[in-house]
């Protein structure tokens, strides 16, 4: 099928538009765009400065590549880039890389909600979901099939786990490690993302071990990086050993569950 453009649209000359791309009314098409078969823009739309993959849709009124907002940035050629079968809801925002990174991307299989922002320097893996109104500030990574509930805030070079969610409203200002339910302002773990384990297919043993890691590092009242060097001496599962990598590769340090916080009402305790 052929390329279908609105009369409306304005397209950069330069831009490619693979085979069955649908443009709609009054998008605009900017500079160094690349766009892959199958993918449907929405009215109002703007995607400048980005690589956009198979089969993704933006519903509408969504800015794809727009500049970082860094005080720092002074025009430098940088991008976005997404793979294939994104959903892209109103009003999401999408801005590309700074001069630090030059790059924020995206996987696939993603959903954006409405009004849900990326900023610059991102990396997001597949299957993410980001819900209305939630914001991941610069360079922060947020893992495959994690959960961004909405209204949620996340701080500059946070990381989120795979398969973790951060309940609505939540702020989250420290790494939030794989598998985790956090909530909060100043989120912490309140318990493991069972029924997201189970439906991805982690069997028990799997699930076992980790629900071992998550206790040894937070309820046997050692420091973390002893909890770790214990763990590491073990034969853990590679979803266990995860947990681990993510620990030891933290900047803003690691979110705890708080003081008060018991194993019972962890939802790990079985």
């Amino acid at each position: 099928m052929a390329t279908r453009i609105h009369p409306t649209a304005v397209i950069d000359p330069k831009a490619q538009l693979d085979n069955d791309v649908e443009i709609g009314p009054y998008v605009v098409i900017g500079e160094d765009v690349q766009i892959g078969a199958g993918t449907k823009v929405g009215p109002h739309c703007i995607i400048e400065f980005s690589t956009i993959g198979k089969n993704n849709w933006f519903t509408g009124a969504a800015y794809i590549g727009m500049p970082p907002q860094d005080y720092s940035y002074h025009g430098e050629h940088t991008r976005f880039t997404m793979g294939d079968n994104n959903i892209i809801r109103e009003a999401v925002s999408l801005h590309r890389g700074s001069h630090a990174t030059g790059l924020t991307s995206m996987g696939s299989g993603c959903m954006l909600m409405a009004n849900s922002h990326l900023g610059h320097d991102c990396r997001v893996g597949d299957n993410v979901i980001l819900v209305n109104s939630s914001a991941a500030a610069g360079h922060v990574h947020i893992g495959d099939r994690a959960t961004i509930s909405g209204l949620v805030g996340i701080h500059q070079f946070t990381r989120i786990g795979k398969f973790a969610m951060i309940s609505g409203g939540g702020m989250a200002n420290q790494d939030i490690i794989p598998y985790v339910i956090a909530q909060g302002d100043r989120a912490k773990p309140v318990g493991l993302n069972l029924v997201g384990l189970k439906r991805n297919g982690f069997s028990r043993e799997a699930i076992k071990s980790v629900k071992h890691v998550f206790k040894t590092l937070f309820f046997r009242n050692l420091l973390l990086k002893d909890a770790i060097a214990k763990l590491r001496a073990e034969n853990l599962p590679p979803e266990a050993a995860l947990i681990l990598a993510f620990c030891e590769g933290t900047r803003r340090g690691i979110a705890r569950p708080r003081r008060n916080a018991r194993e019972l009402e962890t939802g790990v305790n079985d």
